[in-house]
């Protein structure tokens, strides 16, 4: 009977960080579908537009390292429950006015929160699911990518629907914010508030990841593979739309690579959790990606479709590989912790740089050449982090 509970307890759960994954993107991500209408509407440049996805991203790498102090000082259902209130308040300042600087605002908001909530839930997953935490992160990264999905598919209906409102189509996303702050208030337990409490290894000396070589390439590696990912979802509309297509085309094409890489976070760890060598699966992801990124640059119709899907595939993989390598290296909840921290603090840090280069590239180019040479680079560069790890047992 205590069994069955529990089980019951930790399907729950599940489905709560699922929710709260939900939440990790649309803040960043709804902004792509709309970049156009919001660079039209404001009568900004590509460059500042791009800081309305570069901000929150720099905050995630910013704030990341004070995830492990607030949690101790607070415990993990108090600390989240308030980062998800502050997620939702976010996204739904946006309804008042069209403005830039309070798209900055809220833009910041939105990365301290999410700074905060992925290093938490990680060392969470780790700690209460021990023994399949592979298969937890991968629901929990499915939850990223499908909040990513609609995000992409819904902020332009949204924007539609409301007379051409972009304010009510970003603002509304703060309903989903507050869907998973009261399932998150509702489940977590009492005696789970105090993740970092007694640990089993509490002896156990904790590992500086600031002073290994292996935690530093993780972190590119994550750096990397991010910057691809926001990059992708902030300029696939745009640079479709010089391609000739229309915001609605572009909308959906945007929506078919969301989907694609929604069910590959996944479909990647439980295949896995059968197939468990990292540096196989980042390899071919390697490939696929350089392969897609090129069809991508001379495609268009089918073929460009194909790149797209290409894409999917690849992006979905990646992201989940990089939040199991630093939990694959922690022996103990503390360390689950403080790796992620670092290495979701570098690597965000990496990411939010590139799209501004792109939105300045493309200022002074006034086209996507660079844009795509970047893009090539970052999944070359991928593969030769996937060199230098190959050394210890992936």
């Amino acid at each position: 009977m205590i069994n069955k509970q529990w089980k019951a307890s930790s399907v729950l759960m599940v489905v709560c960080i699922f929710f709260i994954a939900l939440n990790m993107r649309p803040a960043v991500t709804a902004i792509g579908p709309l970049y156009n209408v919001l660079l039209e509407s404001l009568h900004i440049s590509n460059t500042k537009m791009s800081f309305l996805t570069s901000i929150p991203v720099f905050c995630m790498g910013l704030f990341a390292p004070i995830a492990v102090p607030l949690q101790k000082k607070m415990g993990t259902k108090t600390a989240i429950t308030l980062l998800i209130l502050l997620l939702a308040l976010a996204n739904g300042l946006r309804f008042l006015k069209e403005s830039y600087g309070l798209l900055v605002v809220t833009s910041f908001l939105a990365g301290f929160a999410i700074a905060l909530i992925g290093p938490m839930l990680n060392a969470y997953i780790k700690k209460k699911f021990p023994t399949r935490f592979t298969t937890v992160v991968g629901i929990y990264s499915f939850g990223i990518g499908t909040g990513a999905t609609l995000s992409a598919a819904l902020t332009v209906t949204f924007y539609r629907h409301f007379d051409g409102s972009w304010t009510i189509a970003l603002g509304s996303w703060s309903i989903l914010a507050l869907s998973a702050l009261i399932m998150w208030y509702l489940l977590v337990q009492k005696e789970e508030q105090k993740l970092s409490g007694k640990d089993e290894n509490s002896e156990h000396l904790i590992r500086n990841p600031w002073k290994s070589f292996r935690a530093w390439t993780i972190l590119i590696y994550f750096g990397l593979q991010t910057s691809l990912f926001f990059s992708v979802m902030s300029w696939l509309v745009p640079i479709l739309q010089d391609k000739g297509y229309s915001l609605g085309e572009a909308s959906s094409i945007l929506t078919f690579m969301s989907f694609i890489q929604m069910i590959g976070n996944i479909v990647v760890p439980i295949l896995m959790e059968k197939w468990t060598s990292r540096l196989t699966w980042l390899f071919a992801l390697g490939i696929l990606g350089i392969l897609g990124f090129a069809l991508l640059w001379v495609g268009s119709g089918k073929l460009l479709l194909m790149a797209v899907f290409i894409i999917g595939i690849t992006l979905s993989g990646l992201f989940p590989i990089g939040l199991l390598l630093p939990l694959d290296e922690a022996e103990t909840n503390e360390e689950a912790n403080s790796w992620s921290s670092m290495v979701l603090s570098g690597g965000f840090i990496i990411s939010a740089i590139i799209p501004i280069v792109i939105g300045y590239c493309y200022d002074i180019t006034g086209n996507h050449t660079v844009t795509f040479a970047i893009f090539m680079i970052i999944m070359i560069a991928i593969m030769a982090t996937t060199y230098r790890l190959k050394k210890s047992s992936l």
